[in-house]
């Protein structure tokens, strides 16, 4: 079926580069930060990444499982559509995407030249921009392919996928899950799932698969005042 031509619309009135039916690459903030100002983002202060040879995407943009309340990028699609996209396609598209995107930066001459340069050829992939990744079939040979073209990888996930977790034969450089709820109720409510009643009970199996897997992991929490934070909510996220 593809992309809703609609999302599709307002995704690209937001400056994404559509990739394949369902994935997209935007140029992220810190990018243009390392760019302009030589500023890093935090993985340059933590891990030693240059911001500027970043690309940050998605391979479904228009896909997630859940509708949380904190998330500006919603609405997704209201139907799930897997994605089989060709991996190899997907991350040469995905790398001329990021360099059409940059291209308008080697006219200002506030960038650093070098800097313009290397940003063409991206170390880092960021599969973090928008949607639930797990729900790309074939993301571990997508981070496969990223590996042997000697890029890292930082995935994102909402951690309510576990099988899909379990079952990659190619974990990430990094792995983030996000951890926005201390119990079901606040996780029902504030990350609303779209159809799984049981999204919790499969984010509490992801909890409980990460020391297993054997990568770095971050686990992120989005926190909001009188929504998920009080003393008790502490308690709970330990």
């Amino acid at each position: 079926m593809g992309m809703d031509p609609a999302l599709k619309a307002t995704l690209q009135k937001q400056r994404y580069h559509i990739v394949g039916e369902h994935g997209g690459v935007k140029t992220c903030h810190w990018t243009k930060e390392s760019l302009i100002r030589d500023r890093a983002c935090y993985k340059g202060t933590f891990y030693g990444v240059k911001s500027h040879t970043c690309m940050q995407m998605s391979p479904v943009v228009d896909q997630c499982n859940l509708a949380c309340t904190y998330c500006w990028r919603e609405p997704h699609m209201d139907t799930l559509e897997l994605t089989d996209q060709d991996p190899l396609d997907l991350l040469y598209e995905s790398v001329r995407a990021q360099r059409r995107l940059l291209t308008g930066f080697g006219g200002n001459d506030k960038v650093n030249p070098e800097k313009f340069a290397e940003a063409q050829d991206p170390k880092h992939v960021a599969i973090s921009l928008n949607g639930e990744p797990t729900l790309y079939t074939r993301l571990a040979e997508y981070m496969d392919l990223c590996h042997q073209h000697g890029m890292t990888t930082m995935l994102v996930t909402n951690g309510t996928l576990p099988k899909v977790l379990e079952k990659l034969d190619t974990l990430p450089t990094q792995l983030y899950v996000s951890v926005d709820a201390p119990n079901k109720q606040v996780f029902d409510d504030v990350c609303r799932p779209k159809w799984n009643s049981g999204a919790w009970e499969q984010f509490e199996k992801t909890i409980d698969l990460l020391p297993s897997l054997d990568t770095r992991i971050v686990c992120r929490h989005t926190l909001m005042k009188g929504v998920n934070m009080n003393e008790n909510h502490v308690r709970e996220f330990a």
